[in-house]
């Protein structure tokens, strides 16, 4: 499943684009990615259809993008003027979005933009036609190999702490089903101390608490298991037994590798894993541990070796990295 990173990567790539953009037209293609959709295909054309997008946001692995009420919209006949008038664009009404669309990546969903002409991609699923103020007439295609990932209308709600949602919101609004995740390392309103004090309290390892999107977010195999190795610790690692100094140099390691990832594109293995332009990350070529058993480990030379971890696996070097 895409990371922070790749879902950082997919949200700068739509902001710009989507951002003020007006809804002319939804098809879709396969009414198995609305599965968390509550309602039928033809209720999410509905409510899509004619609404302005106000932002693209995330919030670690999650993304949505806010939906505003047009003028066009509030005066009726919206669906015949809309399609009907090439280049409209329509301004957004100045309350704040109630609603959005949730897009979940599964495990091999891609959202990319497209010229209005374009053929659609292979496996896509649901196709938005928008006319967005900078940019004019795009398609953005929701592709999906393995048909886990999804989209969704589903209600804004507020955050819990009062700060905005995430990165790219100005609203302190969550979409429901994001609502009990944490919030990211990279996040402003990241806070530090509420984290340590929360994994101290954990009995459980390391590695599992990283992984448990309620307590902090974002973070998936790949870049659990490299922090871990800059940190020098083993995935197994009791959590109370870290003591605050590891722990923040953990948090510390999972930002710096996060940060790298994201200045390299993230992490593509195969085609799956793309931009909004279709393009792949290069974070694969820097990593250290994840994917790398048996070649040396960078740091001394003892070869890495990859334990079963929750129905996956654990990549570690077993001297930098022993339990203790």
């Amino acid at each position: 499943m895409p990371e922070l990173p790749e879902v950082e990567v997919v949200r700068v790539g739509l902001e710009p684009a989507v951002t003020g953009a007006l809804v002319t037209s939804v098809t879709v293609f396969d009414a198995r990615s609305l599965r968390r959709h509550p309602g039928p295909s033809e209720d999410f054309v509905d409510r899509l259809v004619g609404r302005t997008i106000a932002a693209a946001v995330r919030r670690g692995k999650f993304l949505w993008l806010p939906l505003a009420l047009s003028e066009i919209q509030e005066t009726g006949d919206r669906v015949d003027r809309i399609r009907g008038v090439s280049g409209l664009t329509a301004a957004p009404s100045p309350e704040f979005p109630k609603e959005a669309v949730v897009v979940h990546l599964g495990m091999s969903g891609q959202v990319l933009l497209r010229a209005p002409d374009a053929p659609d991609d292979a496996l896509t699923r649901i196709r938005i036609e928008l006319v967005s103020p900078a940019h004019g007439a795009l398609l953005l295609n929701f592709a999906d190999q393995r048909i886990f990932g999804s989209m969704a209308i589903d209600d804004l709600v507020p955050t819990a702490d009062g700060f905005r949602a995430g990165l790219g919101a100005e609203a302190p609004h969550v979409p429901r089903s994001v609502s009990h995740i944490a919030r990211d390392p990279l996040d402003p309103a990241f806070d530090d101390a509420r984290f340590l004090a929360a994994l101290a309290k954990r009995n459980t390892g390391i590695k599992r608490a990283m992984l448990d999107q309620s307590l902090v977010s974002g973070i998936g195999n790949i870049y659990a298991d490299e922090a871990l190795w800059a940190a020098k610790v083993h995935f197994e690692q009791p959590t109370s037994s870290l003591g605050r100094a590891k722990a923040t140099l953990l948090l510390s390691e999972v930002r710096q590798v996060l940060g790298k990832a994201l200045g390299e594109g993230g992490t593509s293995f195969d085609a799956q894993y793309v931009n909004v332009n279709g393009a792949s990350g290069y974070f694969s070529h820097s990593l250290n541990v994840y994917g790398q058993q048996g070649k040396p480990c960078p740091r001394c030379g003892r070869p890495i070796i990859r334990e079963s971890f929750m129905n996956r696996g654990s990549h570690f070097c077993p001297l930098c990295q022993r339990l203790r």
